[in-house]
């Protein structure tokens, strides 16, 4: 016994050492907080050989308590090995007195023998709450009756669209915002309804995290907020244009007052009602100017901010090889709508169509990384070649003005290959397979030559007949190929429709291993994809062409229960907007998985054929 109590000690000190020599120093303090309220600064240290705690200088707040020490250690023994962990921290509590941006500077400590410092903070403080503050007793008294009714007014709830920038010329970035502002708890979006953005060609950025909420100060008063959804755009034509209001169904859990005792015993004597809201946002306005006359030959439609480089493969090459010139251009504007600029070879070389590639990625500012344009040409001819370079022009957004960029010249020397005209040649892009070339003169046979006696023809011999027959004969094998290729077309949407439930179940599996996985994003819309490519192959109608208000109508004409539509209409809105909800995650994911499993099911035993 004392032996193993030894070992185990033994164990406990290594695993402690071993630990040691990865020590961290770290604060923490809250990213938002509102003028007023006291919140907690906290350094910790990942060891407790600590000494010479020297805290930083704090402004812009009241230290109300502090530094306040605590100390934390565990040791853990799982399958033979040993873990220990230990741990102390400093703890500030302070109080925010002016709003603005703070930086409260790291503190510094001697952890293990080791001079070390952790780092800053920043810490965001917003005025009071104008609906809240005491002296505006207006203002509170609309804001507790807009809390304790059955309505949700515009101030608590609202969503904002908003342009980057509202003057901007022909094909110039800007970025569109939908923002969401509450000051509810229980918050739902049921549906969404987008304008189509007539006159701009759009992009949308990806959300690189879950919905995010943060507070923010707006208009006076303090909202919990985050981005819905964000497009780049960029503008087709000159003149005004408008970006349509975009229609929003919200629903809202409010907590209302209750005289029941069993609701004042259960429930703390209050209530919860779903309040349904509206919401539209504004049109906005673009100004979008024409880009200015005396445009360069060179200009291919480029705005925004440019390079351009250009390589080539070889310089010394024999006929028939094939010569490729590479132009990159890099920057940043619309990228994609670019035309490829012309590179201007020698008349006797065999020019192809060029290959693009678009390594680009979306940003704020528009389309950033490179454009690269491949031309393949080949050489007929032997002699010395001058490829001029090319000029390539475009619009500058900073400087309102266009600039033309200029490559360098290629002068190629093609020696006399030893191969002839009537060669292969390798498909680039869409020209015919083979080229045979030089067939002016050709070679005299010297094979035996086959004579045909006078006074024979064509006409009436078997290989005239054949003439005939052949085609006939693939005229008709082709009818009838035709005509069963045409028949299983036709069966295409009735097999779609008995494999719906195959397919859901499979993309359900999927989503069941990233709800373990908790990858939220790529959990819902797994889901959704099971949802409507279900009903699509059900129903037999393309997903581009489903929306809500459809599948109502076509559901109920296949003999489906009013309550089962709205349970796998719920499910699709439970499943696009959990997401932006407040709360607990996983529950959520729990949620929307266990119905969406439930309501497939039931229609696939309700839909009729």
């Amino acid at each position: 016994m004392k032996k193993l109590i030894v070992i185990l000690m033994a164990l406990i000190t290594y695993s402690t050492q071993a630990l040691a020599d990865k020590v961290s120093f770290t604060a923490s303090a809250p990213d938002v907080v509102v003028v007023g309220d006291q919140f907690r600064l906290s350094y910790t240290v990942t060891t407790q050989k600590v000494k010479d705690f020297q805290a930083p200088s704090i402004k812009g707040f009241d230290v109300l308590m502090g530094p306040s020490r605590s100390q934390q250690s565990s040791t853990q023994i799982m399958n033979g090995n040993v873990t220990s962990t230990s741990s102390i921290t400093f703890t500030y509590i302070l109080m925010a007195n002016t709003a603005g941006e703070y930086t409260i500077p790291g503190a510094s400590i001697v952890a293990d023998g080791n001079q070390m410092v952790s780092n800053s903070v920043k810490v965001k403080v917003l005025p009071q709450d104008q609906a809240s503050n005491g002296g505006q007793s207006d203002g509170s008294s609309s804001a507790r009756s807009s809390s304790s009714g059955t309505s949700v007014s515009n101030q608590d709830l609202f969503i904002t669209a908003t342009a980057s920038k509202t003057n901007v010329y022909e094909q110039e970035a800007f970025v569109l915002t939908y923002k969401i502002y509450t000051r509810e708890h229980d918050l739902q979006l049921n549906n969404a309804k987008l304008p189509d953005f007539k006159g701009f060609h759009s992009q949308e950025i990806e959300m690189t995290t879950n919905a995010r909420w943060t507070q923010e100060h707006y208009k006076g008063r303090n909202y919990n907020t985050t981005i819905y959804r964000q497009f780049v755009l960029f503008p087709q034509q000159s003149g005004k244009l408008f970006i349509e209001p975009a229609q929003f169904q919200m629903t809202v859990g409010k907590a209302i007052q209750s005289d029941d005792p069993f609701d004042a015993f259960f429930n703390g004597g209050s209530n919860v009602v779903r309040v349904q809201k509206s919401i539209v946002t504004p049109k906005i306005a673009i100004n979008v100017n024409p880009l200015p006359a005396g445009k360069p030959a060179s200009f291919s439609g480029g705005v925004g901010e440019f390079n351009i480089s250009s390589s080539i493969n070889s310089k010394e090459l024999k006929t028939n090889d094939a010569i490729t010139i590479k132009l990159v251009i890099s920057g940043t504007g619309n990228l994609k709508l670019i035309s490829n600029p012309e590179i201007k070879f020698p008349d006797d070389f065999e020019v192809y169509d060029p290959k693009v590639d678009n390594q680009v990625r979306l940003t704020q500012e528009g389309l950033t990384g490179n454009k690269v344009i491949e031309y393949l040409a080949i050489p007929r001819h032997a002699g010395n070649y001058k490829i001029p370079g090319v000029s390539f022009s475009y619009f500058d957004i900073r400087s309102k003005s266009y600039k033309t960029l200029k490559t360098e010249d290629y002068v190629i020397n093609v020696e006399k290959g030893a191969g002839n005209a009537d060669q292969v040649i390798a498909n680039f892009t869409n020209k015919e397979d083979l080229k045979v070339l030089g067939e002016d003169i050709r070679y005299i046979k010297q094979n035996e030559v086959t004579l045909q006696p006078k006074g024979s023809f064509f006409y009436g011999s078997v290989t005239y007949w054949l003439f005939y027959i052949i085609p006939a004969l693939a005229f008709i094998i082709f009818f009838i190929v035709y005509r069963k290729q045409a028949a299983a077309n036709a069966n295409v949407a009735k097999m779609k429709t008995k494999k719906a439930n195959k397919v859901a179940t499979k993309r359900m599996k999927l989503a069941g291993k990233l709800l373990s996985e908790n990858k939220k994003d790529a959990f819902y819309d797994e889901v959704l994809k099971a949802l409507w490519g279900y009903i699509s192959d059900k129903l037999s109608i393309p997903v581009s062409r489903l929306s809500k208000d459809n599948i109502e109508e076509k559901l109920r004409n296949h003999g489906v229960s009013e309550e089962l539509i709205k349970e796998f209409l719920n499910a699709l809105n439970d499943c696009e907007f959990a997401r932006f909800a407040p709360g607990d995650e996983n529950q959520a994911m729990d949620k929307v998985y266990s119905s969406s499993i439930e309501v497939i099911s039931r229609m696939e035993n309700s839909i009729k054929h």
